[in-house]
């Protein structure tokens, strides 16, 4: 039996990262990318959302710099998600959205079903799956147990973070 090829990593993760994993997540999920990729990955996708999604997402357009093979993928859930963000968190919602290599939203407006719909989807087009999880009741805990009944691998950055934010205080 031969080993799928791994073409995709979709990630998930919380809308908020604890503040003693803020020094390392940027840089654990950067080596999660560099892993990905090594691992034949070449298409990253996110949901576009705060927290995680835009971590991962700029860690793709950064990796992107010098492996310009890599593509990055947006999934939004509603094309309205960003309407009640801060200024700032739109601004950089809107470099991230400039550059994707592709936008793909899955409702023009928010609806109860448009989160489940975009944790699908991200599950849908994923050889690997990188997330930023620590609950089960979530949208990053449901996403996760959808990636696991499907058989794919999941690499789950949140408790590397406090380990590495552990190891640089010494």
């Amino acid at each position: 039996m031969t080993e799928k090829k791994t073409e995709s990593c979709s990630f998930t993760g919380h809308r908020q990262i604890e503040s003693g994993h803020k020094p390392s997540i940027d840089g654990l999920t950067l080596r999660a990318v560099e892993y990905a990729y090594s691992r034949g990955v070449r298409k990253f996708y996110t949901g576009g959302a705060l927290g995680f999604d835009t971590v991962a997402a700029r860690a793709v357009i950064l990796f992107r710099m010098t492996n310009p093979d890599c593509e990055l993928h947006l999934i939004l859930p509603c094309a309205d998600q960003s309407v009640r963000w801060r200024n700032e968190d739109k601004e950089a919602y809107e470099h991230i959205l400039s550059m994707a290599n592709s936008v793909i939203c899955l409702s023009d407006e928010y609806t109860p079903e448009c989160m489940k719909a975009r944790n699908a989807e991200l599950v849908k087009r994923a050889d690997m799956l990188i997330a930023y999880a620590s609950r089960e009741r979530s949208g990053a805990g449901q996403t996760v147990r959808m990636a696991q009944r499907k058989g794919i691998p999941v690499y789950n950055l949140f408790a590397s973070c406090g380990k590495e934010s552990a190891q640089g205080e010494n």
